[in-house]
């Protein structure tokens, strides 16, 4: 059985698709980019990077799940120049053992330098 969630907080997405799925034991956040709940986008990578993994938080939390229950995750950043940045800022909220982990250079939209979508096992 599978459930879409709409966390509170941030916004209702004008695309089709579902902020948060929780399928058994499994949640799946779509790809949460570093905005607030208005829409306006962060400055700089470790700004957006920050933003970004505030909005998987909270979509893992409207789901019952916290990141340490983050299994696998997956970023795009629009420039890999930023990585070692975009680094940095991981290791704030992520510790050992890390998830498994992704991380590729992707066009994003118009002013967004990151996207993180993660897949999490329920406690």
């Amino acid at each position: 059985m599978t459930d879409a969630i709409q966390p509170e907080g941030l916004p209702v997405p004008a695309l089709p698709f579902s902020p948060v799925v929780r399928a058994g034991e499994l949640v799946y956040t779509s790809g949460q980019v570093g905005t607030d709940d208005t829409g306006a986008i962060a400055e700089g990578i470790e700004a957006q990077t920050r933003r970004t993994l505030e909005n998987v938080t909270t979509c893992l939390a409207a789901a019952g799940c916290r990141l340490a229950d983050v299994v696998k995750l997956n970023a795009y950043l629009a420039d890999m120049a930023d990585f070692e940045a975009y680094n940095a800022v991981y290791r704030e909220f992520f510790t050992q053992p890390y998830p498994a982990r992704t991380t590729v250079g992707a066009a994003l939209a118009p002013g967004l330098l990151v996207e993180i979508e993660a897949i999490a096992k329920r406690p």
